[in-house]
């Protein structure tokens, strides 16, 4: 277990906007950093970062927090493991203290095979390296590919025993549990045998974004031709080979940097341009592309360059991945390498100052690469040249950029020699019947809602559910993470008031003023004011504990409870330790608070410009939070009565009067804000 002094050294040093730079895109924002959420597809950027406050928002989703909370959201770490990625990140040591049983049996299956992966993935990198058949077999292989020490030890490369189950002991000798041995696929199970997957291969560890070990690919040293050249991990709860693309894990902060990804097939073609010294490179290994991958590296960079080596067959067959880029709204260009050669061969044949000369010299837009690979097929065939610009337009189609679609149809209508106004008809088309397809499909979904006895959804929105979700999520209602379906009324608006208040200005010093009924001895009320100064949670904290007033939804009740500990012990409210709060839904709230404002989709007329004076929140705070509170009385008091008056009930004198007596309250509280009874 990380000791308290360790913890508080990490979040110390952590900067979060260096953290998540690893994993997402930001560009500059005024004082934040913005990019694309790492969470859902989307084509404007609405993920926002605060280097001031050590905070994240994603406003796509409304999950936020620090960087230990994003590690966790992103890569599925656990408290701990984030901590230790961050420690390892930042050079610092970690203290332990004696885990319990307990906490050892909370260890969930995800984290158990994560951890036989890291095993395994030790475990074949040291028998290479250390052993005799290691090093005779599966070291010689790879000094063999031209492979260095360094670039061997960057990739983690290793190998696996030719031996039924070399490895399969050597885990269970260890303690590993043959239920994640198997779970992984790293073992063979078949009624009380065992086997190695992998026996006889030399392996490529597949890492995710930030280095955990998801699976691995084995490529078999023997000529048997029953048996699969390469050997990937199979699909399990840590591993989907088309949501990972090998090489992410080195390659993503040179992506970033160079503003530009190289993608490849392979993974010795991966290896061979890091060695090279060509880092920003990945590989789809042999899967065709899928719109994950693509969106792994739209997180990078908004342009990718497909390299294809010189088989002509193999480049029709993955041309496909093209339109799949250019439907996420990235700039594609291509480089095909000389007949015979792929990237890993090219890089070993030419020096790294002329690979990186051919890769620049070489690079064609896709349209000049798809017109020059296509017509070689059309032999002058008017029919086959149509069926090719039939083929461009619908690649341009994909583009979701209106700009950019036109000015690939002129250069289309340029190299092609027709017309652009028969391209700009064709196009037209396309994005027609694209919009009819979708049309149908949403049609169907009415069909199926209406079935369910749901209203038909405009095909224009989103379905209805999602406003409420966005809604409630601004309203900071989660439970365990998800947004509670519970209906939204204006005791939850006022309670999120106090708490929006308590966490933005809690230590502002305010002027108040107060309203003080006096009653002479004849019984007439005169009222005076008092002007006094003090801190906006003690105004609060002094007014809810007249009232011995709790808040109806149990996570704002946390919060405030955790703050009024805070008010008693210093005085000062420690917003800090609401953002690294254990809690994640805690978390997730004060975040949302805090970035509220940096919301890139909000709107707020620009008064300045427009030489009209505007309060700032501090200057208003003196009737804001009165006001909040005055409010919070009114609807608890309506409340009250409305429980008492229950039809067809007698009531007893006493009760009477406490019903004369709320009512009364309510109705002072309301002429204090001006509300018509």
């Amino acid at each position: 277990m990380i000791s308290r002094s360790s913890i508080d050294r990490i979040f110390e040093s952590a900067r979060v906007e260096e953290v998540i730079g690893e994993f997402v895109q930001l560009k500059k924002a005024g004082s934040n950093f913005k990019g694309l959420s790492p969470f859902t597809d989307e084509k404007s950027p609405s993920f926002m970062v605060s280097p001031v406050k050590q905070i994240w928002k994603d406003f796509s989703t409304g999950k936020g927090g620090n960087a230990v909370s994003f590690l966790m959201e992103h890569e599925h770490y656990s408290y701990p493991e984030a901590l230790r990625w961050l420690a390892k990140k930042y050079n610092i040591e970690i203290e332990e203290t004696e885990q319990t049983s307990e906490e050892k049996a909370q260890m969930n299956e995800r984290e158990s095979m994560f951890m036989v992966s890291k095993f395994a993935k030790d475990y074949f990198h040291d028998i290479m390296l250390n052993s005799n058949k290691g090093k005779a077999i599966g070291l010689s292989y790879f000094k063999e590919r031209g492979f260095r020490e360094d670039t061997i030890k960057k990739f983690d490369l290793g190998y696996c025993i030719d031996e039924w189950d070399n490895f399969t002991k050597a885990a269970l000798a260890k303690g590993y549990d043959l239920k994640y041995l198997a779970s992984t696929g790293l073992t063979i199970v078949k009624e009380n045998k065992q086997f190695d997957r992998f026996k006889g291969r030399v392996m490529f560890p597949i890492h995710s974004m930030s280095g955990r070990i998801l699976g691995f690919g084995g490529r078999i040293l023997t000529a048997d031709k029953k048996a699969a050249k390469y050997l990937n991990s199979p699909e399990s709860d840590i591993y989907h080979k088309s949501k990972i693309l090998y090489g992410i894990y080195q390659a993503k902060k040179e992506i970033a940097k160079q503003d530009n990804c190289f993608l490849v097939e392979g993974y010795t073609d991966v290896i061979s341009f890091n060695q090279s010294g060509i880092e920003n490179v990945v590989a789809s290994s042999g899967t065709a592309l899928t719109s994950d991958q693509i969106r792994l590296v739209n997180r990078l960079t908004k342009n990718i360059t497909v390299l294809f080596d010189g088989d002509a067959a193999g480049i029709r067959a993955s041309i496909r991945g093209i339109d799949l880029i250019l439907e996420q709204g990235m700039n594609v260009k291509v480089v095909q390498f000389p007949e015979g050669e792929d990237p890993d061969s090219f890089a070993k044949a030419n020096s790294d100052a002329d690979l990186k000369n051919y890769l620049e010299d070489s690079a064609q837009d896709f349209i000049n690469f798809k017109v020059s690979l296509l017509l070689k097929d059309s032999n002058n065939d008017p029919i086959k040249k149509a069926g090719v610009i039939r083929d461009i337009v619908t690649s341009i189609s994909k583009i979701p950029d209106g700009i950019q679609r036109e000015v690939y149809v002129q250069e289309c209508a340029r190299i092609m020699d027709i017309s652009e106004r028969v391209l700009f008809s064709e196009l037209a088309q396309l994005l027609k019947k694209g919009i009819q397809d979708k049309n149908k499909a949403t049609k169907q979904q009415n069909r199926y809602q209406q079935q369910q006895n749901q209203p038909p959804q405009d095909p224009n929105q989103p379905p209805p559910e999602y406003f409420m979700e966005m809604e409630q999520a601004q309203m900071g209602i989660v439970k365990g993470g998800v947004v509670s379906s519970e209906k939204i009324d204006q005791l939850s608006i006022l309670e999120k008031e106090i708490i929006k208040n308590l966490v933005l200005y809690g230590n502002e010093e305010v002027d108040f003023v107060e309203e003080v009924t006096n009653v002479d001895e004849y019984g007439k009320e005169s009222v005076t004011i008092r002007k006094y100064t003090n801190s906006v949670s003690s105004e609060i904290y002094l007014h809810l504990q007249e009232d011995e007033t709790e808040f109806t939804n149990p996570l704002f009740q946390e919060i405030y409870t955790e703050m009024i500990h805070q008010l008693n012990q210093s005085e000062k409210l420690q917003i800090d330790s609401l953002i690294n709060h254990k809690n994640p839904d805690i978390r997730t709230i004060v975040t949302s608070i805090l970035m509220d404002e940096e919301n890139p989709n909000k709107r707020l007329s620009n008064w300045e410009g427009q030489n009209i004076g505007v309060k700032t929140a501090v200057e208003v705070l003196s009737k804001a939070i009165p006001d909040v509170i005055f409010n919070l009385r009114r609807i608890l008091i309506e409340r009250l009565v409305n429980e008492f008056l229950q039809e067809g009930k007698e009531y007893s004198t006493e009760e009477k009067e406490d019903i004369m007596s709320y009512n009364s309250l309510r109705i002072r509280l309301s002429e204090k804000l001006k509300r018509v009874v």
